[in-house]
């Protein structure tokens, strides 16, 4: 075993395939390949689960990842202390449904981060391929909800796939519009008050099922929906459209402006925000700062 090997683990996983890796590393894609296969046969276990769709980590891949990277940043310490190496780029990645306070978050970090050279992901994107980030590593930590509804079956898959689920913080349903809608100066708003207007939600590809759904009361069904894959384009249709999303109430004047509001939703369902990581897995300072920054900016939203 050697400490390129393990670095070709961790880049194979960072990458989320054997020939990206390959091309960010500059070997052939054998040569990695045949790299990887050698340090499986001398362990004498199956790191990487290989199907037609490509690589992924199996079970004993995930704790051997969890290793390898201990060993690569203790390795990479000594260098520094000893062979006044420069820093090597500072690699970083999370995965969240589409919640602006983990953009500030992720704002504020790399604010406060101070080296020359990183490479940081910010991956907005589908329930399920945060869970599946999170299980491959390819991202340290996600940020999603639970609620009384989905908690059964997403609990159950993040069990399945060794995912710890830790809340950051619980409230009841909030409705975004913009500041223009014509429910805007209302305390609170019930679904009978919402029915006239297009439901905006994000959609889910093929794992479209309301357990996945980012918005709580996925089962009510809706007159006019709209499904979007970003959440500029869902504030510009709740702008044009005067529609509207169900979600937490915190927003950002910071990255979003003041054109969206948040008004209580009559509901007695609570939703709880959190973050998953790999058990297997040893969080990074950054990681730890992260979430620590994500407290601190929830903390600092005044949710009414």
């Amino acid at each position: 075993m050697t400490l390129q090997q393990l670095k070709y683990i961790v880049e194979i996983v960072n990458s989320g395939s054997i020939n990206t890796a390959a091309q960010k590393l500059f070997v052939s894609q054998p040569s990695l390949s045949n790299s990887v296969k050698a340090l499986e046969q001398e362990l004498g276990i199956d790191i990487f689960i290989r199907t037609n769709r490509g690589v992924s980590l199996s079970s004993d891949g995930q704790d051997f990842l969890s290793y390898a990277r201990q060993i690569l940043e203790q390795t990479e310490l000594l260098e520094r202390r000893y062979l006044h190496k420069k820093p090597s780029r500072r690699l970083f990645s999370i995965s969240t449904q589409h919640y602006a306070f983990s953009v500030n978050a992720f704002v504020n970090l790399i604010h406060e981060y101070a080296e020359d050279e990183y490479e940081f992901t910010l991956r907005e994107t589908k329930t399920h391929e945060i869970i599946d980030d999170v299980k491959d590593m390819r991202s340290e930590i996600g940020v999603i909800y639970l609620c009384s509804f989905n908690e059964q079956v997403i609990s159950k898959i993040l069990h399945e796939n060794d995912l710890n689920f830790i809340e950051l913080f619980s409230t009841k349903p909030y409705v975004f519009m913009s500041s223009r809608h014509p429910l805007a100066d209302k305390k609170k708003v019930t679904f009978a008050d919402l029915e006239p207007y297009p439901c905006l939600s994000f959609e889910q590809g093929t794992y479209n099922s309301f357990y996945f759904s980012e918005e709580i009361h996925s089962t009510v069904p809706h007159k006019k929906s709209i499904r979007v894959s970003d959440r500029a384009t869902l504030f510009n249709l709740a702008i044009g459209l005067n529609g509207y999303t169900i979600s937490t109430g915190v927003l950002s004047e910071d990255l979003n402006g003041s054109n969206i509001i948040s008004v209580p939703l009559e509901s007695e369902e609570i939703i709880r925000v959190g973050y998953i990581y790999n058990k297997h897995a040893h969080l990074t300072p950054l990681a730890q700062n992260y979430i620590d920054k994500l407290k601190h900016y929830i903390a600092a939203s005044v949710i009414a």
